[in-house]
Order: structure tokens, then sequence, then C-alpha cells
């Protein structure tokens, strides 16, 4: 990535925003220039304009369809003059276009009142008698309508009875049911509002507008909605008539606004002093040479383009590209999830993607569900967008280990095994994983001092965490502990690399330490602690790859017996709905104990994720 700075006229500003916007490689740098003479703000006024009218044409486009244009077609440079010009169009139109938008929110709001009475009266369907009668207030009853849990309506019934008040249920949905309660008004008023709120009574008002007979109120709310609606269907006639003439020239505003959109992005970025603009960002090495040859056709060669490295002190701001692959891109997109690589930090998304398809394929391997699972996303394809190569190669990869292993839905006589089933041999499914386990550490450790050391950071390579002494206690635990699987005692260059890597950990983290000795102590053994726990952990947690690999054979068995007790339909049944069952459930813990050992094993262990993305300014973005 570069840095570069473009001097150029100010009045040459449109079309070099063009140009910049055509090449797609200009990512702006908002920073403002070190030159106090470039203090100006040249691009405001264009902005204000562009906002106001681009907000008008929003509007217009809420009540009239607007085609996007057909790509952006001719570039050509957009003025302050056109776009104060189409401006002022757009706000003559939305003068008249919004008396339609009001007439359709009293619909709106006509409509709304209508069903909010339908659904009170809903409420009250079942209790046929006239509801005016229940709304009126008299000296001698006291009326209570609403809902009642159905748990405490044995309890409410005597209490209520003890109350001198009658209760009558008239409809019972869910777990609520619906009652009245009728009595005299008196003393026992207090009391009885102390015992329904006991027993979670739950008032139902009666609207006004009700108070009739419940049959006849849903014949006039029903045709009051048809007539609702007719008008609704005029309107948007009328409207449609009213806005032909302008479809064309809306479409050509909406075209207009696009091009006048690289400048309006560029406008943060903007600095200028009487003819004189400034202009920096962040561009592509491979774009440099492309960026000038355009802006030297554009701008005639009056401009100054200068180009340099990144400075030290400016790598927190230089954005990084993402990755171009079709392939790899779904696989960014969850790497994306726990955050951007910083300009210079090792993109993980080859590796992601590489011991994501490893692990899932060795978890869930199996040809005909692995089929499934590609099948399925090929075919969902336009919903799951770029997102289904992600599901093709996951099934792509569990077939591949279903080869290995001899599976097809379960089935482990229907295909010779490449390999071995799981179940065949556990102790060397647990092995591979725990190396498997080992490797990916190794691994993660390595990049984790690769990243360190690209940003001169020579201390937190050495002593930080994961990063060579780390590796070192690692490697040499693993060493011993391989002798000491095999009968063998832990071995003297182990030992001693153990033992200088730990105290080497222990020197740093007490010089680190602005403590009294006894915290210092503390300390210092609590993290070394925290190391050696840590690894052997991390490492144990690999082992899920091959339970998971067991447990994907065991519930296939399960499967099978299940359906050897049924009859010859039955244990067909059985075994789709099984091959189903493992699909969705199993399949969906795999997929998340992936990601968990990616995440917490892989990238809290070298990615920092504190980056932002390249985002070059260009036709069709809109401003940020």
């Amino acid at each position: 990535m570069k840095h570069v700075r473009l001097l150029a006229l100010t009045e040459a500003l449109p079309r070099a925003s063009l140009a910049l916007a055509e090449t797609e490689s200009f990512h702006p740098d908002e920073r403002a220039p070190l030159e106090s003479q470039l203090a100006a703000l040249p691009g405001h006024a264009y902005r204000e304009l562009y906002s106001q009218a681009h907000t008008r044409l929003d509007k217009i486009a809420r009540l009239i369809a607007v085609d996007p244009p057909d790509g952006i077609g001719q570039v050509r440079v957009v003025d302050v003059d056109e776009l104060r010009a189409l401006d002022d169009w757009l706000g003559t139109l939305w003068g008249e276009a919004s008396s339609y938008e009001e007439d359709f929110r009293r619909l709106d709001d006509a409509e709304r009142l209508v069903k909010e009475q339908q659904a009170a009266l809903q409420n009250f369907a079942d209790l046929d008698i006239d509801l005016g009668m229940l709304r009126t207030k008299t000296r001698f009853l006291d009326i209570y309508i609403g809902l009642v849990p159905r748990e405490n309506l044995r309890q409410l019934d005597g209490a209520v009875g003890l109350a001198n008040h009658i209760l009558h249920v008239y409809t019972q949905r869910g777990d609520n049911a619906h009652v009245v309660i009728v009595g005299p008004t008196g003393a026992k008023e207090n009391t009885l509002g102390a015992v329904l709120a006991a027993a979670g009574f739950q008032s139902l008002p009666i609207p006004e507008g009700l108070d009739r007979e419940p049959a006849e109120l849903q014949r006039d709310l029903d045709a009051q909605r048809k007539t609702i609606a007719e008008q609704r269907q005029t309107l948007r006639e009328t409207l449609d008539d009213w806005a032909a003439p302008y479809r064309t020239r809306l479409v050509e505003a909406r075209h207009t606004l696009m091009l006048a959109e690289p400048l309006v992005t560029l406008d943060p970025s903007l600095r200028s002093a009487g003819h004189l603009a400034h202009l920096a960002g962040w561009v592509p090495a491979r774009a440099v040479d492309q960026l000038r040859q355009r802006l030297s056709e554009t701008l005639d060669g009056a401009f100054d383009l200068r180009v340099r490295n990144p400075l030290p002190e400016e790598r927190h701001l230089v954005p990084t590209v993402p990755v171009k692959s079709r392939l790899l891109a779904p696989f960014a997109m969850l790497v994306n999830q726990y955050g951007i690589p910083a300009y210079g930090e090792v993109d993980p998304t080859p590796l992601f993607a590489l011991t994501f398809l490893l692990m899932f394929g060795s978890m869930f391997g199996d040809v005909g569900q692995g089929a499934v699972i590609a099948m399925a996303a090929w075919w969902l394809r336009g919903k799951l967008k770029g997102f289904w190569p992600f599901g093709v190669m996951a099934g792509l990869s569990s077939i591949g280990f279903g080869v290995l292993y001899g599976s097809v839905f379960g089935y482990e006589h229907l295909l010779p095994a490449l390999w071995m089933s799981p179940l065949s041999d556990p102790l060397l499914m647990l092995s591979i994983a725990l190396g498997w386990g080992v490797v990916f550490l190794a691994v993660a450790c390595l990049l984790a001092i690769y990243n360190r050391l690209v940003v001169s950071n020579w201390t937190g390579a050495l002593f930080g965490h994961h990063g060579i002494v780390n590796l070192i206690f690692y490697l040499a635990l693993i060493g011993g502990s391989w002798q000491l699987g095999h009968g063998e005692n832990l071995g003297l260059l182990p030992s001693v690399l153990i033992v200088l890597a730990l105290g080497a950990l222990a020197v740093y983290s007490w010089r680190q330490q602005q403590a009294p000795v006894g915290e210092k102590i503390l300390v210092v053994f609590i993290e070394t602690l925290e190391t050696i726990i840590g690894y052997v952990s991390n490492t144990l947690s690999f082992l899920r790859v091959a339970a998971f690999s067991l447990n994907h054979v065991a519930l296939s068995i399960a499967v099978f017996t299940l359906a050897d007790m049924m009859g010859a339909f039955g244990h067909v049944l059985t075994v789709i709905l099984g091959n189903i069952f493992v699909l969705v459930l199993e399949g969906g813990i795999v997929m998340i104990q992936v990601m968990r050992l990616q995440y917490y094993e892989g990238f809290s262990r070298y990615f920092s994720g504190d980056g932002h993305a390249f985002a070059p300014i260009r036709f069709g973005r809109g401003p940020s």
C-alpha cells in the first residue's frame, strides 16, 4: 500500500474525483495536510446540495418507483450549478408529491384504527351482549372484564364469591381465560382489587365505538377496510398518472447523483488554498501507475502526485485490501466477524479456509450427507448469495473424508473405506487429533511471532504471549510428553528447555511489574501456571476433532439400531429421519465447534483484527 498526495486546481476537483472513482483504487485519508495554508474546505457546499437532493429523491422514490440507471453510462462532470438546478426541481416535485403522501398517511391511520377496533372486538367476540352496556358505569354494580391465567381460575372464583361477586368465563384461549366479574358496589371493592391483582387479572378495556352487537360491528369494520382499500387503489392510480411524465427524468436524476457521489465522498478529505486543492489517500502499489495515467488523461497534466511508503506511525491508518478470490470470499466474511486484518498482518483467510474444511470434513465425514450439504448450498445459491461456495466446499470436504471412512448416509458396507472407519481405532483417531492440535498451535505461534516482527516489536516477538520463548516451552513440553507416553523419562533436553523458557518468562514478567515484592511473586506464579495450563488445555481441546468423528459414527449406529427394530417401511423412514437429524443437529454442532477452535485457539494467538478494510471511492458507493 502507498500513500499518495494529489495537488490539483480547485476547479478541477470534480474531474479528479471522477478519475479516482473510475480506477476504484483510492481510499481517502481524512487527516489535514501539514501545510497550514491548505485550510479551506472546498467541498462542503457541494455536499450539502447533494445531500438535500439525494434526500428529496429518496422521499419521492417512496411514492414513485424509480428504476436504477443501466450502469454508470457516460462519465461527465456534474458542476454545482447543475446540482443546484436538480435540487430545485426535486424540491418542487416533492412539494407536489407530498400531498399524495399525506393522503396515504391518512388512509394508513384510518386502517390502523379499524384494525385496532377489530383486534379489540376479537376479545369480546364470544360475549354476545351489548358492549355499550358494559362500558356504562352504574351506581350499584361493579363490572370487570379481562384475562386470567387458567391455573388461577378456580382460586379466583372462590375469592370472588367471598366478595359477593359473580365470575363468568365466556371463552378460553391458550393459557388465558376471558372473564366477566359482576357484583354490588360496596365496602369490599378494595379487597376485590387486591384479589384480582394476586390472580394475575388483566383488564380488557372496551374501546369507544364498540357499543353495538359484535357481529354487526364486525360487518361494519370489514366494510370500512374494504372502502379504505378501494380509496388506496384509486389514489395509487391517480399518483401513477401524475408521475408518468416524470419517471424518465427521475432516472436521469439518480444517474446525475451517482456521478456526483465521488466528489461528495471525498469532501472530508479535501483541503484547499485559493485555487490549489489538496487530497491524500491510500492506493495499492500495483494501482499507482494506472491512477497516475488516468489523472493525466483527465486533468491534462495539471496536477502533482506524490507517492511514498507508509510511515511506521501511520501503520494503524493504512487500510487492508480484502480477499478477492470468489472461493475465499465466504471464509473472509467469517474472518471479518472476528476483525479486519491490520496492515502488514498475515491475512488468516487462506489458512482459516484450509483448516476449517479439514476439521469439518474429519468431524463430519460421510459421502451421502456431504453431498446433501453441497447440493443444498448449490440449490439455495440465490438466497445464500456469495456464501454458497462455503456450503459446497464444506460438503465436498465431508464427501472426501466420507470416502476415507467408507460411510454413505451412515452405511459402512456400501463403499469400501480408503482408510478406515473412525470407530475401528479410536486411540489412533485421538492421537491424530492431538497431533493436529500441536501443529495448529505451533503454526499459530509462528504467525504471532511474524506479525510482531513486521512491526519491529522485538520484545513482544521474543517474550510476549505465544512468542518465541512460549513456542520453545510448548515444543519442549510436547517432546517430553511424547517420551513419557512411550515409557521413557522426560528427557534432559526437554527438561532444560522447559525450565529455561519458564524462567525467562518469569524474569520478563518480574521486570514488567511495578508493585511490591509479594504481589510480584504472586503475579509471576499465576502467569507461569497459566502458561503451563493454557498450552495443555488448548492442545487437549483438539480432542474434540476426534470425538465428533467418533460421535458421528456412533449416532449412525444408533439410527440403524432403531431402524432394525422396525419393519421394511419403518426401517427406511427411520434411516431417512435419522440422517436428517444428524445433518441438522450434529452438522450445526460441528460447525460451532470448528468455529470455536478457529477463533479461540487460533485467532486469539496471532490475529489482532483491529485493522479497517480498504474502501475506495467508486460510483454507486454513496457518501460515507
